[in-house]
């Protein structure tokens, strides 16, 4: 199983650059291919963000939902993630 992380950032937004650094560090300490994410700029791909619902950033969305509308806690968005790996969430 294969999570897709999204992080929803816009430029001159400084807790974006913090939710990559939490989110980066996250995946390199679980050391799995089984995580993919990307880096979205809101500017260049404005319709997906209002698609997902995206109103400020930095949001987060996995597998195509959005989970987050702002940065939460490392320890939250670690909890997330996990539950996403293991199919816990729908």
């Amino acid at each position: 199983m294969t999570i897709e992380i999204e992080v929803f950032s816009a430029p001159g937004c400084g807790k974006c650059g913090k939710a990559k650094q939490v989110l980066k560090k996250i995946v390199d300490d679980w050391d799995t291919d089984a995580i993919r994410w990307r880096e979205v700029d809101i500017l260049e791909e404005l319709d997906h963000a209002v698609q997902l619902g995206v109103l400020s950033t930095p949001a987060i969305a996995i597998d195509g939902r959005l989970i987050f509308t702002a940065l939460p806690s490392e320890k939250k968005l670690r909890q997330t993630i996990e539950q996403h790996l293991q199919g816990l969430m729908p």
